[in-house]
């Protein structure tokens, strides 16, 4: 990496990266611990969707397609932009990504039959990717995002104290920094590649954890994937039930209590209030008297500001033995 791939380096979302990896882990059949949570939401619902074509265009192998990831640019990449790319991929472009993929296996009929429906395969695969993000994912969106988004404010503090070499540091355990590279143990083939100024765009996601996956061939903007922090709480379910003589209930008010609890993970004013049952301008008066308070920080991403937690607050939170809920308070 040079300076100005440096000085190009930023994050982006990708929930085309969700669908990739996902489809990966149920390819594989081996549904991780702390994704089981998700598989016993959704399972039924896969029944609606043509799993066979997605498992053979993400097989459970070693490489996944580089047209799967591609359009991912910033935190506020949609679906449907990338979904498009999906749609409007050369038939050459598919079928070289789906050779790489089944590399040293030979390409299944199934795929032979995609990529001789020229155009139309691309849109009917985008087709079908798209169902299956109707069901899969989308539902849980915002909580992907939640984590999505407490791994970019931590990494932005961490840049922010110790500069690109603690950004990168604690990002995988086989990424290390070596002079003016990356390093990256356990890959399948050896082979090194020149930035020569692209730039590198980090891509955090919830399915791709514990792994690590390298983009840095010329159809795609080199990028890492990896892995979240805070994957193992995404699919934990609410905070307890509590009374009405709940401590943290008591301390902060009803109200305010189940804005606080609800800021485990970052949330902007609008999801919160949706979360809730409260209206956005009631939410925003408590959430600046916490703030006010030293028990929440905000920041902006993007065109949302996002309130999260202090370090005091999760203290207080945690003793109070998780607090009121929203089902059980309302405004």
């Amino acid at each position: 990496m040079s300076a100005a791939d440096l000085e190009r380096l930023r994050f982006a979302y990708s929930p085309m990266a969700e669908v990739a990896e996902s489809l990966w882990m149920l390819s594989a059949g081996q549904i991780r611990s702390v994704h089981q949570g998700w598989y016993e939401l959704t399972r039924e619902r896969l029944r609606r969707i043509d799993t066979r074509l997605l498992r053979t265009v993400v097989p459970a192998h070693s490489r996944l397609a580089e047209f799967l990831f591609s359009g991912a640019v910033d935190p506020g990449t949609s679906i449907s932009d990338q979904l498009q790319l999906v749609a409007d991929c050369p038939p050459e472009t598919l079928r070289a990504d789906l050779e790489t993929v089944w590399q040293g296996h030979g390409l299944p009929p199934r795929a032979e039959r995609l990529l001789a429906e020229g155009p139309a395969g691309a849109r009917r695969l985008a087709d079908v990717l798209w169902r299956y993000w109707e069901v899969a994912i989308e539902p849980h969106w915002r909580q992907i995002r939640a984590v999505l988004d407490d791994d970019l404010a931590y990494r932005a503090s961490r840049l922010t104290s110790g500069g690109i070499e603690a950004l990168l540091a604690d990002l995988h355990p086989d990424l290390s920094i070596q002079g003016p590279g990356l390093r990256i143990q356990r890959l399948q083939t050896s082979a090194a590649h020149e930035l020569t100024g692209a730039g590198l765009l980090l891509v955090p996601s919830v399915f791709a954890w514990p792994h690590l996956v390298v983009f840095a061939g010329t159809g795609i903007q080199p990028s890492l994937v990896y892995g979240s922090r805070g994957v193992g709480a995404l699919w934990e379910s609410g905070a307890a039930e509590s009374t009405d003589e709940d401590a943290l209930g008591a301390l902060l008010g009803r109200s305010r209590a189940a804005i606080l609890t609800g800021l485990a993970m970052p949330l902007s004013t609008t999801e919160l209030a949706l979360e809730l049952g409260q209206s956005p301008p009631s939410v925003s008066q408590h959430l600046s008297v916490l703030r006010r308070n030293g028990l929440v920080t905000s920041w902006r991403s993007g065109r949302r500001v996002l309130y999260r937690q202090t370090p005091l607050a999760s203290s207080i939170v945690a003793a109070s033995g998780g607090g009121p809920t929203a089902a059980n308070h309302p405004a």
